[in-house]
């Protein structure tokens, strides 16, 4: 492995990216999802219905943590680009990966 990708930046980044990239697929569904609540009520129920299912909660919770570690990771990137360097950051880049966990383990206690 290069040297570069075993810093801990370099992994902020593939997650920056690779949660946006998932986060866009996401979004058809969820306008389908939408869709249905103006087209046909009754399959939007069976659908709500459907989510109530361990796995899905969990994939959902799965999706949170995701859209908070891109939130985080974009607020890196404009620190990143807007703030001087200092050591502290890296710092800073660990606990935004630990919010990002603790916010959709939070969400996913509040599921149930």
């Amino acid at each position: 492995m290069n040297g570069h990708r075993n810093h801990a930046h370099y992994w902020a980044f593939v997650l920056h990216r690779v949660s946006g990239i998932v986060l866009a697929a996401f979004l058809p569904v969820h306008f389908y999802v939408l869709a249905l609540a103006f087209e046909n009520p009754a399959a939007l129920d069976g659908l709500l219905a459907w989510t109530e299912n361990p796995l899905v909660k969990l994939a959902e919770a799965g999706l949170v943590i995701l859209l908070a570690a891109h939130l985080t990771g974009g607020a890196r990137l404009l620190a990143i680009e807007f703030l001087t360097w200092h050591d502290w950051q890296k710092t800073v880049a660990a606990l935004a990966g630990g919010a990002s966990l603790a916010i959709g383990l939070v969400f996913l206690l509040n599921a149930y």
